[in-house]
């Protein structure tokens, strides 16, 4: 295997913090697969240490820098597929009262086509702490007889390539954006992807539209403002570079999304990439339904203020970020009318022809929902279960484990564990509208006196993350995180449950 050096980078963007007063070590870590046809896929993982989490110690030169020691490890079905372990050196600081910039590493790991864990392991070499480990999931997909399309990597900043390095793609090399959150200061959203056609025949004249465009990640509502489309001729490999001006894009959950039309004008190929929008200078006026004729809808029938503010309530588990907003500023304040408006339209964008159809579907779920998950402080749908299952339909599997008395223990015996606490995995084969397969949700109960489980991580785009969540479930007391050699031992049983269902 081709052996990649790591590659440290400064980044552009830096907060202005004290180093000489460092939090636990905090980092982002994001990743993309790509495919050379003819040869192989390829795993990049784009790391950024947060440079004000760190402690910073004199060097050699009499200058003040941070020491990060990272270890990956790419597992399939127990078997360790690469490894790598190596220190990041961050910028150096004339002192300690100097800004601190965040820094970057960037591998790549030539790997078949098949679903991997990436167990990644962060130590400060400057502290006595013990590394932060989390275990992430990575999915290689690139079928040998259909169109598909690689990871779309974020990108902070571009060059034409001089000299082919490690950040190197089609003539560029490219800065990787790590995080997925755009602040206020943030104008444009450039990303880069590719498209590969393994079935390219040599002066076909077979056309593709390629599109890309930004939805809202709750309604899958295309925002026709943010959209490219263009016609491409049949290749092997296309590549998409292109950048959206997000200056005017309200605050809120977004999809990125990358597609591939076929001359019957089908969706062949699609792809992803969640972000977040904070953008405050840009009104909730965006929501548009002021003005809307009310005349004849059945939102005109619902007569009782009391009423339809219970049913506004009940539609936050899958409203928009901007519908949030109104719905927890306005629904005590806004009149009769102005609510009519806003329940008529928040329907009419998820079914423009049936949407009362659509909310007699939807209020049958939540009546469902109050029925099962309601607790003695909360309704069903503001329950994490009852967002859950409103948002996403009910799981196609539910693994329940009221009570373990021994069940988080590493063969080590570092650990004294006297058992775990209820918890709950929902298993979907797949969900958002198909385009993630395989993703479940961890929830725990954390007090016995409540049945309310909180979700407390989940591997689909967009909700809680927490890879160690198995150390929430403990009721022992020291328990630390695991170290690199800890990654290679045997696994706790709601581990296995979680990965295989047993």
């Amino acid at each position: 295997m081709k052996k990649i050096l790591a590659l440290s980078l400064l980044l552009i963007s830096a907060g202005a913090v004290l180093a000489s007063a460092p939090r636990s070590l905090g980092a982002y870590l994001s990743h993309s697969t790509f495919n050379i046809p003819g040869e192989s896929p390829y795993l990049e993982t784009y790391l950024e240490i947060i440079g004000n989490t760190i402690v910073y110690k004199q060097n050699a030169s009499g200058k003040y820098q941070g020491n990060v020691q990272v270890t990956m490890i790419i597992r399939q079905d127990s078997v360790i597929k690469d490894y790598r372990k190596f220190e990041l050196l961050s910028p150096e600081l004339e002192d300690t009262t100097a800004v601190a910039l965040n820094f970057i590493d960037q591998q790549r790991f030539i790997l078949a086509n098949g679903s991997y864990e990436l167990d990644l392991s962060i130590a400060d070499l400057n502290t006595a702490v013990k590394p932060t480990v989390i275990t992430y999931p990575v999915l290689i997909d690139f079928p040998g007889d259909r169109v598909s399309i690689s990871g779309i990597q974020l990108i902070n900043s571009f060059t034409k390539t001089t000299e082919a390095n490690l950040l190197s793609k089609s003539g560029y090399d490219f800065v990787p954006y790590v995080d997925n959150f755009y602040p206020s200061d943030r104008k444009k959203l450039t990303f880069y992807s590719e498209i590969y056609n393994p079935a390219h025949q040599e002066g076909s004249g077979e056309k593709y539209l390629v599109s890309a465009f930004i939805e809202s990640f709750e309604s899958k509502r295309m925002l026709n403002e943010f959209v490219r489309i263009r016609r491409e001729e049949s290749k092997p490999v296309i590549v998409l570079l292109s950048e959206f001006d997000i200056a005017g894009l309200p605050s809120g959950n977004y999809n990125l999304v990358v597609a591939i039309r076929n001359k019957n004008n089908e969706v062949i190929a699609e792809n992803t990439a969640f972000f977040q929008r904070f953008n405050p200078a840009v009104s909730g006026s965006a929501l548009n339904f002021e003005g809307i004729d009310l005349n004849n809808t059945f939102a005109q029938r619902i007569n009782s203020l009391d009423t339809l503010r219970e049913f506004i309530r009940t539609l936050t588990p899958i409203a928009t970020e901007m519908e949030r907003i109104f719905i927890n500023s306005q629904i005590n304040a806004a009149s009769l009318t102005t609510l009519q408006q806003f329940f008529f339209r928040f329907w009419q964008l998820r079914d423009e022809f049936e949407p009362e159809k659509a909310w007699i579907a939807y209020n049958q779920e939540v009546i469902k929902v109050n029925n099962t998950y309601t607790t003695q402080v909360r309704k069903g749908y503001e329950t994490d279960m009852g967002r859950v299952y409103l948002q996403y339909g009910p799981p196609n599997t539910i693994t329940d484990v009221p009570f373990e008395t021994s069940g988080y223990r590493y063969t080590n015996n570092d650990i004294n564990s006297t058992g775990t606490i209820p918890y709950q995995i929902w298993h979907y084969y797949s969900i958002n509208n198909n385009r993630e397969r395989n993703k479940r949700f961890v929830f725990i109960n954390s007090s016995l006196r409540v049945t309310d489980y909180q979700l407390v991580h989940s591997d689909v785009r967009g909700e809680i993350q927490n890879y160690n969540w198995q150390r929430m479930l403990t009721r022992s007391l020291d328990i630390q995180d695991r170290d690199a050699d800890a990654l290679k031992r045997d696994k706790s049983r709601s581990a296995r449950i979680y990965e295989q269902g047993w």
